[in-house]
């Protein structure tokens, strides 16, 4: 099992967004999604999410709150465990990004653009600070998600 992490930079009610568009047989291709990557062994997810955050946008995060975690499993790719951050709390200057196009998204627009179905259930949950969230989310070959369970969510 893949585990990684994801994180949502948060300034002025916008969400730093990342337009996977970059890299070939990308399980997220030309899909929106946070900033994050895969643990190295011996690593905690907040490290992870830390070294993620600055590889991909040459940011620093100065503090980061735990949103919950996100178990993905698709037919396709290998089942991953995703921990999942948001921060406020940033510095630096933001860099290009490699894996794909990063852009600050208002809010109100994030959910209107094209990602994860299941990512709209967690990012909805997070906008409305009903956090932690404990969810495992079920897609099919075509990408196309079939079952949803939450678990030990407020």
């Amino acid at each position: 099992m893949i585990k990684s992490t994801v994180c949502y930079l948060i300034r002025n009610h916008e969400w730093l967004m990342l337009l996977r568009n970059k890299k070939e047989n990308d399980v997220n291709q030309n899909k929106w999604i946070g900033v994050g990557g895969k643990m190295m062994k011996d690593e905690t997810p907040y490290a992870c999410m830390k070294r993620e955050v600055f590889e991909e946008t040459g940011l620093t995060v100065d503090c980061a709150q735990y949103c919950g975690i996100v178990h993905f499993h698709t037919p396709n790719y290998e089942d991953e465990e995703i921990y999942v951050y948001q921060t406020s709390d940033y510095h630096g200057d933001m860099h290009a990004c490699d894996e794909g196009t990063l852009s600050y998204i208002p809010q109100d627009q994030v959910m209107s653009l094209s990602l994860w179905q299941g990512d709209r259930i967690f990012l909805q949950r997070m906008i409305d600070k009903q956090i932690p969230f404990d969810i495992t989310l079920h897609y099919d070959e075509d990408g196309t998600l079939i079952d949803t369970n939450e678990r030990g969510s407020n």
